[in-house]
Parts: structure tokens; sequence; C-alpha cells
């Protein structure tokens, strides 16, 4: 493909999905990332999308929300690492809230052999997925459906969360930065994940490296709120997502980065297993609203552990500070 016909097809894919990672790009083009990233690099001079952490969106500074259509394909390998992760710091008997998106999709169909678990959700994704788990109790919201994402938003949604008390929040956003913290494009949906926050003694965020650095127009949850971050490893090149991370380390932020797949067969590296980092807190949180500070439980500290005696994982901790 010549490099007048791969910047065509960027740029397409670009105004069809709002936001694409590098990693998709250099897929569809057939291509590396090196070669992709000079692309959107040309591409932008002629002002006709801007560069982000690990990809490229629509030009004009925030980044517009995309349908779940193509949502759902994108970083979809990053997505599952993430979601294998996330679940394993949820325990049998726990009561959770979890948020709309594709990322927590990924995660509720993990968390269907979660013995006793209930989960409250505005998706109808989420509650799809768990569906058919016979262990689990799901709780929907009330709200009106939104159809670009399938979730129950509005004042329903909210009012119907008042007075719940749950142990953690899992959501995910369009975008996550260590000043603003997690945010979206659209309003209705901040505001829920809003009050699904306020249900919550802590809060987990869900995202992939595409979404570091990111800044849309909607804050959902400030950073100093959000207690463990669960990401993929960015790319080695990708200097801004690795300041990112040091960022939220730095403001109390504990984060959980998933390794690729491991390709070696037999003990605990067999197929199937994700390596994981935890970055522990750089220091003490300050106390959250409702008195809970955002250490957490013995149970959230003690992530590696509970992961180990999940899925047979072997933690591997590494300070961001020391980096």
């Amino acid at each position: 493909m010549f490099a007048a016909e791969r910047r065509q097809l960027i740029l397409e894919m670009v105004r069809a999905n709002g936001a694409v990672s590098l990693r998709e790009l250099a897929r569809v083009v057939q291509t590396s990332e090196v070669t992709v990233r000079r692309d959107v690099r040309a591409l932008e001079a002629e002002g006709l999308l801007d560069r982000r952490h690990g990809g490229a969106v629509l030009p004009g500074g925030f980044t517009r929300e995309s349908g779940f259509p193509q949502k759902s394909h994108l970083s979809t390998a990053e997505k599952t690492a993430i979601a294998d992760l996330a679940a394993g710091l949820v325990g049998e008997g726990e009561a959770i809230v979890v948020g709309a998106g594709t990322t927590t999709q990924e995660l509720a169909r993990r968390l269907a052999r979660v013995p006793g678990l209930t989960v409250v959700t505005n998706s109808l994704l989420v509650a799809q997925a768990l569906a058919h788990a016979n262990r689990v109790e799901v709780v929907m919201t009330g709200g009106t459906l939104r159809g670009s994402n399938y979730a129950l938003v509005g004042s329903g949604a909210e009012q119907s969360l008042q007075g719940l008390r749950v142990s953690r929040a899992f959501l995910s956003g369009s975008g996550l930065t260590a000043e603003r913290g997690l945010s979206t494009s659209n309003m209705l949906s901040a505001s829920v994940d809003r009050a699904l926050v306020q249900a919550a003694a802590e809060v987990v965020v869900l995202a992939d490296h595409t979404k570091l650095g990111s800044d849309t127009m909607f804050q959902t949850v400030p950073t100093e709120l959000i207690t463990r971050l669960v990401t993929d490893e960015p790319p080695v090149h990708d200097e801004r997502a690795a300041t990112e991370l040091q960022a939220l380390a730095d403001q109390g932020v504990e984060i959980t980065v998933a390794g690729p797949e491991a390709e070696s067969s037999g003990g605990e590296s067999g197929p199937g297993h994700r390596p994981r980092r935890d970055m522990p807190l750089p220091g003490q949180r300050r106390t959250q609203p409702g008195g809970h500070s955002g250490l957490g439980p013995p149970q959230l500290r003690s992530a590696a552990a509970l992961a180990e005696q999940g899925s047979g994982e072997r933690a591997r901790v590494a300070d961001l500070r020391r980096r």
C-alpha cells in the first residue's frame, strides 16, 4: 500500500471512530506502528487529525465519543488483559457497581464465575453478560436508555443509586489524566458515573494505554478519588503514557499493569497467563468522602495475593517512583 493510500485509510478510520489506537491502525493498514506514527504526524501537520498518546483523534482538542460498534473493535487484546486482572480484585460474596463500557463488559463476563456476587449496573451489556450466571445477582438501575452505549442514564438512574453502598465501583471512560482524572464525552453518562462513585467505598478505573493523557469534556472521577487504575503495558516508545502513569502514581493512585499474554507453555507461565506489575502507592492517600481512605480494606491492598490464589499468577512489583 502506498503512503497516500495508507493515510487516506487512516483518516477514514479516525473520522468513523473518533479515536483509534496506533496498534489498531497498524493492524488494519498492515504495516508497523513506526510507519503509522509517521503517517499520523504527516496528517496532523495538515490539520486533518490530532495525535494522542498511542493513537489519533479527530482535530479540535477534545475527543468525541464513538458508538458501541466502533468501540467494541478497538484495543480488544488490551481490554481482555485488563478485564482478566480486574476480575481478580473481586471476592466471593461482594457487592459492587459496574459502569457502562466495552471494557467493563469484558469484566462482567469474567465475574460470572464469582459465587455470591451482587452487581449493580446501569449497563444492559453488563447485565446481559451476567444474565445466566446462577450464582450472581444483578441489580439494574432505572433511567432512560442511551442507545449508543446501551446504558441507562438520566435522573431515574441517579435516583435509584441514592442510599446504596457497595465495596467497589469499576468504571471506564473516554480519557484519563492525572490533572482531571477520568472523563467522558457525554454529560448524561458522566452524571450517572458520578452517582456510581458516590455509592462505592473504592473506585477502580479500567483504561487501556490509549486513554492515558486524553482529556474529554465531562469529568466523572477526580484523580484523588481513584483508588486503583488497571491498564495495559504501554508501548516502549510511548513516553507520554509512561509520564502520565508516573503522575497518577505520584498522586496516590495504585496502578496494576497487564503485560502481554505469555507464549510459553507449562508451569505458571502457561497459555492464558497474563503477567502483571503492581506499582505501590507512593504515599498515604487523602481521606475520601464517607471516611474511607484511598488505601482501602485489606482485600484491595492484597490484590496480588488474591490474583495468585484465583489464577496462579505471580505478581511482579515495580515502584514507579524508582523509574
